[in-house]
């Protein structure tokens, strides 16, 4: 099943099921996916009956799956790109076995076709690659086990980041606020049978295709996370209840490889480029530029759907 959110002019938009070629839709019997998501035991089961779907999907009506989150939480699950910034940055972390995880923005997710603005083009512009997922309410000291149980939708998303913010926030050791502004999501939240065998072990084993300004850039696949989505989730409930429509992503995607396949985020090719070369050779984006992400199978289809997106100024 794949769920969208249509403008309607409302906050949180209306909810709608979509048809298996991406290209129609049926109203859902509850107005929004939050709504939804905090009943899903009902609200489920109905939304997969709709098997009918009469209305045209007009890409440029449709917004994030959830235009706005109670949470959201954001992981850094691929030991590559880790390793990559840490031997960058000259960090060596201790030993753990908790996944990485920080707290960010979370009341507004950007359309999938919506620009992304900017106050300026010196603070670093960078895209980032991730999947993520949403679940329903979630106990607290729920394990990693039943937690995946909890997870009722995957999404695509592009974690917007402003690398020259990040560094001196970091180094406060309060965290990210200006480094991380509002992400943006794919068109389309999809239950995990919707993926079939590329749902394996709580990860994603989808190429992620990143295009900027019309070159392909990386297509990484979302198999080789060091921790599962259902071990995130767990992690992130150790001490809190979870909110029914909490997201938690992934982190970006990356493979070990990453110099043959390329990369999810800029700054993941500019440490490429300082160990091999000595220094940074890619610039960050610009006013104008544009980033397309979509999630493939071997077949070639696009569960989440295609995002877009193009950098402004503010």
């Amino acid at each position: 099943m794949r769920l969208a959110t249509l403008d309607d002019g409302t906050r949180d938009g209306r909810l709608v099921v979509v048809s298996p070629d991406g290209r129609h839709c049926a109203s859902a019997p509850v107005v929004t996916l939050q709504q939804a998501l905090e009943d899903w035991a009902v609200a489920g089961p109905a939304l997969a009956a709709i098997d009918r779907f009469p209305d045209a999907l007009d890409p440029a009506q449709v917004l994030a799956p959830l235009p706005r989150a109670w949470q959201w939480l954001d992981g850094s699950a691929f030991q590559s790109h880790g390793d990559l910034m840490d031997a960058v940055l000259g960090i060596t972390k201790p030993k753990t076995d908790v996944p990485l995880m920080y707290q960010g923005m979370s009341d507004t997710f950007l359309a999938p076709l919506a620009d992304a603005r900017f106050p300026s083009e010196d603070l670093g512009i960078d895209f980032e690659g991730e999947f993520g997922v949403i679940v329903d309410a979630v106990p607290m000291g729920t394990t990693a086990a039943d937690a995946m149980a909890h997870i009722k939708l995957i999404v695509q998303i592009n974690d917007w980041s402003l690398r020259t913010l990040a560094g001196p926030e970091m180094k406060t050791g309060f965290g990210w606020v200006g480094a991380k502004p509002a992400c943006g999501m794919a068109p389309f939240a999809v239950t995990p049978d919707e993926l079939g065998d590329h749902w394996t072990d709580g990860r994603v084993g989808l190429d992620l295709l990143v295009d900027w300004n019309g070159d392909r850039f990386g297509a990484a696949n979302g198999a080789a996370m060091g921790f599962g989505f259902h071990e995130l989730v767990a992690h992130a409930a150790r001490t809190r209840d979870l909110v029914a429509g909490t997201v938690i992503g992934s982190g970006t995607v990356s493979n070990a490889n990453f110099r043959e396949i390329g990369s999810s985020c800029i700054a993941e090719r500019r440490g490429i480029e300082v160990l091999d070369l000595g220094e940074p050779k890619t610039a960050f984006m610009s006013f104008g530029d544009t980033v397309r992400m979509e999630a493939v199978d071997g077949a070639e289809r696009a569960p989440f759907g295609i995002l877009e997106q193009r950098v402004v100024k503010a």
